[in-house]
């Protein structure tokens, strides 16, 4: 357990909250005009992959939060 903060926890959040910010931002506006006539169904898989999808790169993220190394 570390003793005294790290800079990278605030640059990191704020980082993260950018980059969600961002990808709900691009993933609001083209969307929709791509799967607008698509079956309901195929919309609701599309969407759900697309919201977790945001979730892969966060472990290695974390980690460089942490420990300072991407690995």
């Amino acid at each position: 357990m570390r003793r005294e903060p790290s800079w990278r926890i605030p640059v990191g959040i704020l980082g993260m909250l950018v980059a969600l910010a961002v990808y709900a931002i691009v993933i609001a506006r083209y969307v929709p005009e791509l799967v607008a006539g698509w079956p309901i169904l195929v919309q609701t898989a599309i969407y759900l992959v697309l919201g977790v999808a945001w979730l892969l790169p966060l472990r290695r993220f974390l980690i460089w939060m942490e420990t300072g190394r991407w690995g």
